[in-house]
């Protein structure tokens, strides 16, 4: 399989396929050019795709013996003849288990809601990480179907294969990013997904037994690449597993949207790895792209949340029992209750809202409602913007896509650093959903899970109204937010699509 990718047509394929991810890269970092993003992501998928079948078709190779007794000759001549013939049954095969993945894809794609975007992004990730690892194991059993062994004859016992040494690196890291990137997934599928609490689950001498797997992991991939072990192999293979669930599960909920970053980085690593194992230049490429891309997303995040890198990819080194416990909000202290009316009479006097949207409109699913207030808003006269926070929601740009999904202008979005100092002279902040990216405790309580991440000031404005189902919730990250006990601040206790609609009459009225 090595020497097909040396075929030039083939070259210049996957190199166009390399330069379609990168331009889709290019364009996913707008939201303005996103769309174009992902068709070029399409485009070059599909002929990487494309090339690998055609230039990986089975072929059946069949060996005929003929004598002959040729006129004159009085010994039998003895002939070996070739042919080669389209192996169908495992064409259709392909094609069926294509089609069986694609349709899977579709239904998904068109049934998924928004709210479970990131876990469904967590479960992909998982079967990549899997993928990964089947990739390597069907190559360590049959190494010589894929090309990176020869055949060697002991002076005693049957011949067997030899994997080239450098297979041997590539297949055993392959397998071991993989195993990490499933395990891992599944757990960040879990929290998302509610099935597991966002607290972190803090294990004894956790960080001793991680850097002990990991420090065995190497060590095998060096005795692999050497001696070609077997049970160094599978071991290498259980320990990824089993680290991978235990880097994920001590990360609280308010990390996850940089782990969600995090798996992405491991999912294209792992594939580069399987490339190199495959001989496949799209493979390499595209698995490096991802991985590289999603490390520094990862990093980006990380600074928007002011956690430390090195911390979060190790297991949430440095998180204390009890750190985003979950406190309850203390709902014994005073707080104002308005209605729609009153939002919807303060938000018409005003010159300029911003409105912060946050996972709560996801769940709501209020985006277009939200939108359609701005509309009305706008007729008044009012200035409209929307402030957006790195890590608002569950991935890095959910709040994005979701107003983009609204057909909201992308030129009244704003980022963080580019909104915040706007509060100051902001009339109205309108927080829908968005709870740990506003508390004011990450800049004054040490003792906060969440201190030291920067977040939007919206207690700056002149009035926050806070749409929020109750008083007696906290956030994802477990702690109650000191934005609501401001007397600035009038709470809107009401579902998030409700209170929105009834703000969109009262503002029609």
């Amino acid at each position: 399989m090595h020497e097909v990718a040396v075929n030039p047509w083939v070259a210049f394929a996957y190199l166009v396929a390399g330069v379609c991810f990168i331009l889709a890269l290019r364009g996913l970092s707008s939201p303005a050019t996103s769309q174009r993003g992902n068709r070029l992501g399409m485009i070059g998928m599909a002929i990487a795709v494309v090339t690998t079948l055609v230039t990986h078709v089975p072929i059946i190779v069949q060996v005929t013996n003929v004598a002959l007794q040729p006129p004159g000759l009085p010994e039998t001549l003895d002939f070996t003849t070739l042919s080669a013939r389209v192996d169908w049954v495992a064409v259709l095969e392909i094609l069926g288990a294509i089609a069986l993945g694609a349709a899977i894809g579709i239904t998904t794609a068109r049934r998924i809601a928004m709210t479970a975007m990131p876990q469904l992004v967590a479960a992909f990730h998982s079967l990549v990480g899997l993928a990964a690892v089947l990739v390597g194991v069907a190559a360590y059993l049959n190494p010589l179907a894929f090309g990176i062994a020869e055949m060697v004859t002991p002076l005693i016992g049957a011949p067997f294969p030899v994997i080239h040494t450098a297979s041997r690196v590539e297949m055993a890291l392959g397998v071991a990013i993989g195993a990490i990137t499933f395990s891992g997934s599944v757990i960040a599928f879990l929290k998302l997904n509610g099935n597991m609490g966002g607290k972190p689950i803090l294990l004894p001498m956790r960080h001793a037994i991680n850097l002990s797997i990991l420090i065995a992991i190497v060590l095998l991939v060096a005795l692999f690449a050497q001696t070609q072990a077997p049970w160094a192999f599978w071991t290498i293979t259980v320990l990824a597993f089993v680290i991978g669930f235990l880097l994920i599960v001590p990360i609280g909920g308010a990390d996850m949207p940089v782990v969600v970053s995090m798996l992405n980085s491991y999912s294209g690593w792992a594939a580069a790895a399987m490339g190199f194992t495959l001989g496949n230049t799209a493979m390499i490429i595209t698995g490096a792209l991802v991985g590289a891309s999603g490390a520094i997303l990862s990093y980006i995040m990380c600074a928007a949340m002011n956690r430390s890198f090195v911390s979060v990819i190790a297991g949430g080194f440095g998180a204390e029992a009890g750190a985003g416990g979950g406190a309850a909000a203390a709902t014994d202290r005073p707080w104002k209750r308005g209605s729609a009316e009153d939002a919807a009479f303060l938000m018409q006097q005003a010159e300029q809202v911003v409105i912060v949207p946050g996972y709560g409109m996801a769940v709501a699913q209020a985006q277009h409602i939200l939108r359609e207030m701005a509309d009305k808003l706008k007729e008044h006269g009012v200035r409209v913007k929307y402030a957006i926070h790195p890590v608002a929601g569950r991935m890095p740009g959910h709040m994005n896509v979701l107003l983009a999904e609204a057909n909201v202008p992308y030129d009244e979005v704003f980022e963080l650093e580019d909104i915040n100092a706007d509060f100051a002279q902001t009339d109205v902040a309108f927080v829908i959903g968005a709870n740990d990216v506003t508390n004011p405790a990450a800049k004054t309580d040490k003792s906060s899970p969440i201190y030291g991440m920067p977040v939007l000031d919206v207690e700056k404005a002149g009035t926050v109204l806070f749409i929020k189902r109750s008083m007696g919730g906290v956030g994802y990250a477990g702690v109650d937010n000191e934005l609501f006990y401001r007397d600035n601040t009038m709470m809107l206790l009401a579902d998030a699509k409700k209170m929105v609609e009834e703000i969109v009459k009262a503002l029609g009225s």
